[in-house]
């Protein structure tokens, strides 16, 4: 049975795309407290599902999918820009699909401009006229004005007219540097971006017994299963350890394991990966905020995306893809890689940066991990001694050595050279990731 948490989050799941939401509304609607109602609307903004925006209110929202993430609402533009709305306030919940420079005369403009569109121009209320009739926002740069007839019919239309004190190429720049950073975010998998779901997932009662275990595993061939009680809350873990020895008349639920390890849908997939290492397990639990349980991350899942984010195109690079980049094999060397110091990779004196430095070796001791033995390797901890600062343009030279490798751990230790000579040590522990 659903608790009263669940009704609301699947009623506002139901309600039309631009619908406004209070506590009080809700909590008429359902017959439930002002504490429930509000509890559940904060965790359907934290689901992407509604957006509170000042002096508008909760409105339900279109669910961003993950290929359009890059998309910004106008309530988050006019965030961004710190401006205030001038007309259209209702139609702040709407995506833009592309922004418009109105630097040019007003008819060449408006051949760029369609539905969706956010028009950036100063105080040309023409201008703003005709891309409001296009369907398009429009966002007034330099702090001024619009017409009062802008305003009205920006407001008929529901497509939001807002006004900033930054300039023209400030805008942009603001805007173009919060799609680059919701690129990197596209980039970063998330649990509930690989998440098994609740209705696929197999999942055993607190009633079941052991010879209900075994036969579910060979249905399916899973070495563990998530234990639900009678109202289907999480209770537990059972696994095939767990049930050696075990008779088959034993219930489930005096040999699971209780209280499991869960991870919530925003833990990143490296981070439950990470989990799973640490705590020798292999299936984790996912629950929401508020504590239900949605479904689960399998090991298997985890090794997966690892390798489909590797195949994946760059959009949005980050500090590690730069460094990373910048790695090539040295010919006739297993091992060996070799990297230029770019201007990126320095600190403040022009020398090779510490971060940098660790980067560079995790990576290139995890690639002679993988030449050695198939999986995953996570450093775990590092020693890095710089011996010579090493300068701008120079190329520098890995060498690394896997000293003792075992089932779960590595320990290696690199040499670091430029131009022949060793400018750092170190030697890292990683924990091996394996299916």
């Amino acid at each position: 049975m659903a608790t009263k948490h669940e009704l609301i989050l699947r009623y506002i799941q139901d309600l039309p795309v631009g619908e406004k939401i209070s506590v009080r509304q809700v909590a008429k609607m359902l017959d439930v407290s002002d504490g429930t109602a509000y509890r559940a609307i904060k965790e359907a903004e934290n689901r992407k599902l509604v957006n509170t925006i000042e002096r508008v209110g909760t409105i339900r929202i279109e669910k961003k999918k993950r290929e359009n993430i890059e998309r910004l609402t106008f309530a988050e533009v006019l965030n961004i820009v710190d401006g205030q709305v001038l007309g259209g306030r209702e139609g702040l919940h709407k995506t833009l699909t592309k922004f418009v420079i109105g630097a040019m005369q007003l008819e060449d403009m408006i051949r760029y401009i369609d539905a969706g569109s956010l028009l950036i121009v100063g105080n040309r209320s023409k201008a703003h006229e005709r891309a409001l009739l296009a369907n398009a926002a429009v966002l007034v740069t330099g702090g001024f004005d619009t017409t009062d007839e802008v305003k009205k019919l920006a407001d008929e239309l529901e497509l939001p007219v807002i006004s900033t004190s930054y300039d023209t190429f400030t805008v942009a720049t603001m805007l173009n540097r919060a799609i680059y950073d919701q690129l990197i975010e596209k980039e970063i998998l998330l649990a509930v971006d690989i998440i098994t779901p609740l209705e696929d997932t197999v999942v055993l009662s607190v009633k079941d017994l052991v010879k209900d275990f075994n036969r579910t595993n060979k249905k399916t061939g899973h070495l563990g299963y998530p234990v639900t009680d009678e109202s289907g809350k999480l209770v537990g873990i059972v696994t095939s350890r767990d049930i050696i020895g075990k008779s088959e008349d034993e219930r489930i639920e005096k040999v699971m394991t209780r209280n499991p390890i869960t991870v919530s849908e925003k833990t990143s997939v490296a981070s439950a990966g990470h989990t799973m290492i640490w705590e020798g397990i292999d299936l984790l639990p996912v629950v929401t905020e508020s504590g239900s349980f949605i479904g689960i991350v399998s090991r298997e899942d985890v090794l997966k995306s690892f390798q489909t984010a590797q195949r994946q195109p760059q959009q949005g690079e980050t500090n590690d893809d730069i460094i990373k980049n910048q790695i090539v094999i040295v010919p006739d060397d297993t091992h060996a890689v070799e990297f230029t110091v770019i201007p990126q990779l320095t600190n403040q004196f022009g020398s090779l940066s510490y971060g940098a430095m660790t980067t560079l070796l995790a990576e290139a001791g995890n690639r002679a991990i993988k030449m050695r033995k198939r999986g995953e390797g996570v450093p775990e901890n590092m020693s890095l001694y710089f011996l010579q600062p090493v300068q701008l343009g120079t190329v520098v030279r890995v060498e690394p050595r896997i000293l003792q490798m075992s089932r779960r751990f590595v320990k290696a230790d690199f040499d670091v050279f430029a131009e022949d000579e060793l400018v750092a040590k170190a030697m890292i522990m990683y924990q091996l990731f394996e299916r």
